[in-house]
């Protein structure tokens, strides 16, 4: 069975957490690994009409037999680790989750210095979680370990061997990142992004997978893209403008409004090659297209629907294999059968 990857192609919020849901739950992953920065994305999963938003747990969760990972590349915050598992009581977390004993620990004074560094929340924008910081005592070889914190002792695990041998063993696992292509500190628009990159090879360096170990490459994109925080966004419409798209958004971890605009086919083909995607997930297809909500069947969507799909498909270069036409988890069209 494959290893694949889940990243986001465009500033974040691409509504990552309901592809990944879908794919835990049609999928049947028997390992779901998270990657990325730490607990300064959250990503959200509609189930039932109740919403469950999680900032360090992979958003995996909603598969109950799978077991749940959080890579060495993880920034760990302890006291977010604790209340997801807290809230997250009835998918059983705590008995399934691990964290890589080489997770570095986000402190609060890495919050601190976050909420109160005029460059990084005041320029920057940054969300205030302690990521930067956290990342730059790692990268100077001081910051603490999981392992380190006794707390964690009863979770700890070593993510990369669990990963390569369920992979050696036929198992399928699915490793999630966080964040966009766009925020990467490398590709992105730099200075105004996260602490490491986002691309799906970076994610696979977090679970510790090689690159030979990776089957698809899903990048998801939304139909309008959004950003939260300062930097560049070409295609950004006037808050007028979204409003009266019925556009208005906030941020799951910070709460601030996103900045909303127009589909970048230029940026999403260079997202696309860049993160080598093997397919693309579009999500909010309702949001484009109104008579699109609720879809299931590709050959029932409105014909304005299915041209920007196609118009993707061919100015992006790779296909359009998942379509989200609304929140909940059955909201999705899976056309991987037929590309």
């Amino acid at each position: 069975m494959p290893g694949y990857i889940v990243v986001g192609g465009q500033w974040g919020d691409e509504g990552k957490g309901s592809i990944i849901a879908y794919l835990a739950l049609k999928d049947e992953p028997e390992l779901i690994a998270r990657g990325g920065v730490g607990t300064n994305a959250g990503h959200s999963v509609f189930i039932n009409g109740r919403k469950y938003a999680v900032r360090q747990i992979p958003t995996g969760f909603v598969q109950r037999k799978a077991r749940l990972l959080v890579g060495a590349g993880v920034l760990v915050d302890p006291a977010v680790f604790f209340h997801e598992l807290e809230a997250l009581k009835e998918f059983n977390v705590a008995e399934r989750v691990g964290v890589d004993y080489r997770c570095a620990i986000i402190e609060e004074r890495h919050k601190q210095l976050d909420r109160t560094n005029g460059h990084l929340h005041g320029k920057i924008g940054t969300t205030g979680s302690g990521c930067g910081p956290a990342n730059a005592d790692r990268a100077m070889r001081k910051a603490k370990l999981a392992r380190d914190i006794p707390e964690l002792e009863p979770y700890l695990t070593d993510v990369a061997g669990e990963v390569n041998d369920a992979l050696d063993e036929g198992k399928l696992v699915l490793a999630e990142g966080t964040q966009g292509f766009g925020l990467s500190l490398y590709y992105g628009t730099y200075p105004y992004v996260t602490s490491k990159d986002t691309t799906a090879s970076a994610i696979a360096s977090d679970v510790g997978i090689g690159p030979t170990r990776v089957d698809d490459v899903i990048v998801v994109f939304k139909s309008f893209p959004t950003r939260v925080g300062a930097g560049p966004f070409p295609t950004e419409m006037s808050e007028e403008e979204a409003e009266k798209l019925g556009l208005v958004e906030y941020g799951t971890v910070t709460g601030r409004r996103r900045r909303v605009g127009w589909f970048d086919f230029k940026f999403a083909r260079y997202s696309a090659k860049l993160n080598g995607a093997t397919m693309l997930a579009l999500t909010m297809l309702d949001k484009y297209d109104k008579g699109a909500f609720g879809v299931t069947d590709y050959d029932r969507l409105p014909r304005k629907a299915k041209e920007f799909v196609e118009e993707i498909e061919e100015r992006v270069g790779v296909p359009v294999a998942l379509i989200k036409t609304g929140p909940e988890l059955e909201h999705i069209i899976d056309r991987r059968d037929v590309i």
